[in-house]
């Protein structure tokens, strides 16, 4: 499968992996650049892939603002999944609403209730998971494949720009005249959410704004690397 893959166009890829997996497809996505170009390609192209979003209930405002303006330009739906009301309840009243702060246990505990858990559930039933995943984005992303399988969530995920740049990236969102976070112009890389991102200063590395006060890979643990 990657060795076909690694060989076609995008268009291309997303219709191989549709013609094997017809109505087993969906994406996820976050509204990061990345993202917003493989949303891009799956509504203007009017392909039958379910686009879903994670709202963990801490995101910014910036973010909600470029849902809307997605949903307006391509008057296409996207579902949001919320986490379990009980779980962040559970959360909140033992442990208060910023307990991530104090430990990279805890902090691993609330990306589990309020990302990875609901994801499962959005991922249950389905074939194939879209990522916006790029090898340049992190030393643990670079030894990722375009076509992989997901033993935590039983599915096969396609990371359809993994091997472009930073510059194809913008450029493809700047020809398509495609919706970007605002965000993005003010130091803001890789956008999580709010209690969890600040912008990076120039020469830093993309991700060094997630999770910034700990020593750690930088991830939350979605695509099953260790944070």
């Amino acid at each position: 499968m990657n060795d076909r893959l690694n060989n076609l166009e995008l268009l291309e890829a997303f219709r191989e992996v549709l013609s094997q997996y017809p109505e087993r497809v969906v994406f996820s996505t976050s509204f990061g650049q990345e993202d917003q170009v493989i949303t891009d390609l799956i509504f203007r192209n009017n392909l039958p892939i379910e686009v879903f979003t994670l709202d963990t209930g801490r995101v910014f405002q910036e973010t909600y603002e470029l849902m809307d303006k997605t949903r307006a330009k391509y008057k296409k739906p996207i579902k949001v999944c919320f986490p379990d009301a009980t779980d962040i309840e559970k959360l909140t009243t033992e442990k208060g609403f910023n307990s991530f702060y104090e430990s990279i246990d805890n902090r691993k505990e609330c990306c589990f209730l309020r990302k990875i858990k609901p994801l499962k559930n959005a991922l249950a039933g389905n074939k194939v998971w879209i990522t916006g995943l790029r090898s340049e984005q992190s030393e643990n992303r670079s030894q990722m494949q375009m076509w992989e399988f997901d033993e935590a969530n039983d599915i096969f995920k396609f990371n359809p720009l993994l091997h472009w740049t930073q510059n194809q990236m913008e450029t493809y969102l700047e020809e398509n005249k495609v919706p970007q976070n605002v965000l993005h112009k003010k130091g803001f890389i890789s956008i999580g959410c709010q209690p969890c991102t600040r912008a990076i200063e120039p020469g830093e590395h993309p991700r060094a704004g997630r999770w910034w006060w700990e020593t750690s890979h930088k991830e939350c643990g979605l695509h099953g690397i260790k944070s």
